[in-house]
């Protein structure tokens, strides 16, 4: 028994916002920000949250898979921006969709956050506790990104990705996950300080801080050998690969992947030229633009894979 993905959805916020209008409040260009990352807009949240995006999403995930939120055992959402401390994400998601026997919580893993979550809930399966569940990668990194700081903003976007995954007899072929803790501080948003009646620190919430440079070293490194091991483990010729459906952090990270690989560009689907980096909506999203637009073909082999702040990194061979 392992996991089918049987349908998917996602929720890009209304407001886009291009290079160029940043270059209205901030020394950049669109040149300066296309050649370097490929991003041309990004998606900002007025009205919606976190939460609101990943509702919407996960009802377009339930609708494409054809089944109602009564159906879910399992709900996880990957994010590390979610409206409140408590309660959950997830447990919003469950009383939105009517998933009253759902069991939900949030998971943080960053980037690699909707690999991770799919990760738990096929160990679920494997243990035969669960069999259909909902995953998640949301994110509002508007509202955690410093917009003085145009080496690391322009980079981000917001928005939500969904898919319902079921216990079947096909589905996923192997995974991988990893930690470097020891590099943690390279992408970093600190959180409150201590404060009691013994002590007060300050209280005021962080942004985001980011070594570009380290991240892509990381990221170039550690991702093609995941893909590798993972493919190993399944017994899979990369050449039997559709599509890697990475997440979308940098183009330069996407074609040095590629090239670390011997494969072709034309194999690695982008989203991030009208997203920009969503983080653990990342891949949901892309992988969700590439149903919606007919890529995923049953029986085809896809790879997923995650990776960023913690530093973090999942990778998933899967069967469509």
């Amino acid at each position: 028994m392992t996991t089918r993905i049987i349908g998917t959805g996602s929720y890009l916020p209304k407001a886009v916002v291009t290079n160029d209008d940043l270059a209205k409040i901030m020394d950049t260009s669109d040149e300066w920000i296309r050649t370097r990352t490929g991003i041309c807009e990004r998606h900002l949240v007025t009205e919606e949250t976190t939460t609101s995006m990943c509702i919407e999403a996960a009802k377009r995930a339930l609708e494409n898979a054809g089944i109602s939120g009564e159906e879910i055992d399992l709900i996880i959402v990957g994010t590390v921006s979610g409206d409140n401390m408590t309660p959950s994400t997830a447990c919003e998601v469950q009383a939105a969709i009517g998933a009253a026997k759902a069991v939900a919580f949030d998971m943080n893993a960053a980037c690699a956050g909707f690999i991770f979550a799919l990760n738990t809930a096929h160990a679920y399966f494997q243990a035969g506790i669960y069999k259909t569940a909902l995953i998640l990668g949301a994110e509002t990194l508007s509202k955690i990104m410093d917009w003085n700081d145009r080496s690391t903003c322009v980079l981000f976007g917001d928005g939500a990705g969904a898919a319902v995954v079921r216990a079947d007899e096909s589905g996923l072929l192997a995974f991988e996950q990893g930690c470097d803790g020891s590099k943690a501080h390279v992408l970093l948003g600190k959180s409150r300080g201590n404060n009691n009646p013994l002590v007060s620190t300050d209280t005021s919430l962080d942004y985001v801080h980011m070594d570009g440079q380290e991240v892509y070293k990381f990221a170039v490194s550690t991702v093609p050998a995941s893909v590798q091991r993972v493919l190993e483990k399944a017994n899979v010729s990369i050449d039997e690969i559709s599509y890697f459906a990475l997440h979308q952090a940098n183009i330069r990270i996407l074609q040095s992947v590629a090239k670390r690989l011997k494969v072709s560009e034309d194999k690695f689907p982008i989203s991030l030229d009208h997203c920009g980096n969503l983080s653990a909506a990342s891949v949901p999203v892309l992988l969700d633009e590439m149903n919606q637009k007919g890529m995923l073909k049953k029986g085809g082999k896809i790879v997923l894979s995650g990776f960023g702040a913690g530093l973090t990194w999942g990778t998933v061979l899967l069967e469509w």
